[in-house]
């Protein structure tokens, strides 16, 4: 699923490491006191490209602790259904998921994985902001295996034209997208807006280049009713009202998104950092004509919201020992290295982000550790899936000119604070 390969590569990634066996759950054999044994990895997506020849490392390695690659629907929302499904279940299937960091939350609260030891992983080299999206209630609940946050993609060549930089505020952005664009045959805007998650990360960013947020305290404080987050809804409605954002767009995930600007269609696209290596192709039509910056905000750069996957330790596991070690494995230096070179994820140690030779490969790596440094989480909840389901709700309703700013706003409010207590 493209948001986690984000995950985004995630957009973003979803994942879910499982115990060998097929079947309802029985295990093959029985667990090994010291915790260890064979193990199953089942992803979403299209990543087996880099992680066979990863874990055919690992098996050589420790052949009593084998890595079956199995994979889920590339779907997230199907991947979410079937992991819950099994830990709600209390099977001992799972040893290790690899969850999108807007899961973590709602799994630790709900007792489906275990708390982790500070001191197992190297968490100080990883960009700082990563690790907050594998905490919960002040605790280690899982560890950043990748990250990603949004990018500005614009067109180079035409910005270069008409003699203007990329837009680095929200004015800049729509007048170069309602001005400039349509002398060229362009679109504006386009972001992720069909109702999905996608939606909610890009209402997230816009909330929080404002000056707001949606949720705080872990779920337990409703604070979206605020002048920040009228002004983001009303940027994101008067682009639709106004033209700069097509209506076309109120149907995209990222990979359609990803394929108007590839096409040629638009001025200006929110994503993924996946979508350099796609627009960069030789097959791209804006190959050699596009770059990417931070995301504007309403007075300069924006913020980002953070994307990517953790590992975490199923709380029924029966081999807790080889699902820690397999993790410390995923997440070294030199995996990173091939997660981003073999994968075109981008990796969670921040050492990698300053090497000359990657930065070579991958031009959009400055950009990116920027991006990330001052990104932010998605809203943290218990009951995170309902909160995402309200906000896109709501601002599906905005963005179709269907509610006011306003209205929408206190409406969200209204919802949260009801998901918040329960009812």
């Amino acid at each position: 699923m493209r948001w986690m390969r984000a995950a985004g590569r995630g957009l973003l990634v979803a994942a879910v490491l499982l115990t060998g066996h097929a079947g309802s759950g029985v295990r093959a054999q029985p667990a090994d006191p010291e915790g260890r044994g064979p193990m199953t990895l089942v992803t979403a997506g299209d990543l087996t490209d880099y992680l066979s020849p990863l874990l055919d490392d690992w098996n050589r390695a420790r052949p009593d602790e084998r890595v079956t690659l199995v994979e889920l629907p590339d779907s997230a929302d199907e991947t979410r259904a079937q992991m819950t499904s099994e830990l709600r279940s209390g099977s001992d299937r799972f040893d290790v998921l690899n969850i999108d960091v807007a899961w973590t939350s709602e799994f630790a609260a709900a007792g489906w994985i275990s708390p982790l030891h500070r001191g197992r992983f190297p968490l100080k080299s990883f960009l700082r902001p990563v690790v907050d999206t594998a905490t919960f209630d002040g605790r280690l609940y899982a560890v950043p295996y990748v990250t990603n946050a949004g990018l500005l993609y614009y067109r180079k060549d035409i910005l270069g034209r008409e003699g203007e930089k990329p837009p680095r505020t929200w004015a800049e952005l729509s007048r170069q997208a309602r001005t400039i664009a349509p002398g060229h045959g362009l679109d504006g805007y386009a972001g992720q807006f069909l109702p999905y998650e996608g939606l909610t990360a890009n209402v997230t960013e816009a909330v929080h280049s404002s000056g707001g947020s949606i949720l705080r305290d872990d779920g337990d404080r409703v604070t979206v009713d605020s002048a920040a987050a009228r002004e983001a809804l009303t940027f994101l409605a008067d682009g639709v009202r106004d033209g700069w954002i097509p209506r076309e767009a109120l149907r995209y995930k990222e990979e359609e998104s990803r394929q108007a600007f590839q096409d040629g269609r638009l001025l200006f696209l929110r994503n993924w950092p996946y979508v350099y290596t796609d627009a960069s192709a030789g097959d791209s039509k804006v190959a050699g004509k596009f770059g990417v910056v931070p995301l504007p905000g309403p007075d300069g750069p924006g913020t980002s919201v953070l994307g990517g996957s953790n590992l975490a330790v199923s709380s029924h596991s029966r081999h807790p020992a080889s699902a820690a070690d397999l993790i410390a494995y995923l997440t070294s230096e030199r995996v990173q290295r091939q997660v981003l070179t073999e994968g075109s994820l981008p990796p969670v140690r921040a050492a990698l982000y300053e090497d000359p030779e990657l930065i070579e490969a991958h031009p959009y790596l400055p950009t990116l550790r920027r991006s990330v440094l001052s990104a932010v989480p998605r809203p943290k909840s218990p009951r995170y899936d309902q909160v995402s389901l309200a906000v896109q709700a709501v601002v599906q309703d905005v963005m179709a000119l269907r509610q006011t700013p306003g209205e929408a706003v206190e409406r969200l409010a209204r919802e949260l604070a009801a998901i918040s207590r329960g009812d």
